[in-house]
């Protein structure tokens, strides 16, 4: 269970602080909800609490996790499938919405990987800084180091191409 004042990560919007819990009545039944402010818009969201597992809210990660975020980010020797963009885009969304920090970590090592090949579409670019300011935002707090930090990290794990 999660209680006020908790940060957490929402699946594809990153890091929030909860506000509060609240109660709010729908259709004459009154149902707890949890409200979460992300961090890095500002944006207000209500989730019910019986939904917060299905909708994927989740501690941060720890020091081990983005050990594992890391060595994902430095894999050099993977196969991107040269697939559609459309079926690529679908497929990196999904792990983006999973919140997962090493899916989001994988989609931003085969970005990287393909950015080698050739220039990336405006979509690509635009899920690549997704992915990128995601694990920026979630690591920096996670570890409490500044995000300039954490970026040259990033930056440093997945080798030249950025």
């Amino acid at each position: 269970m999660f209680n006020v004042g908790d940060v957490v990560v929402y699946p594809a919007h990153g890091v929030a602080e909860i506000e509060s819990i609240s109660e709010r009545e729908i259709s004459g039944a009154s149902i707890p909800f949890i409200i979460l402010k992300i961090l890095d818009t500002q944006m207000t969201v209500m989730v019910p609490v019986a939904n917060a597992g299905n909708v994927g809210i989740r501690r941060l990660i720890d020091k081990k996790e983005i050990d594992q975020v890391m060595a994902i980010l430095k894999q050099r020797d993977i196969h991107v499938d040269n697939q559609t963009w459309n079926r690529r885009y679908r497929e990196y969304m999904e792990k983006i919405k999973s919140g997962s920090a090493r899916e989001i970590a994988e989609v931003l090592r085969d970005l990287n990987v393909l950015k080698r090949g050739k220039e990336l579409s405006f979509g690509e670019r635009k899920m690549y800084d997704t992915a990128k300011n995601l694990l920026v935002n979630e690591i920096s707090i996670s570890r409490k180091f500044g995000k300039e930090k954490v970026e040259k990290m990033i930056i440093d794990a997945l080798g030249k191409a950025q």
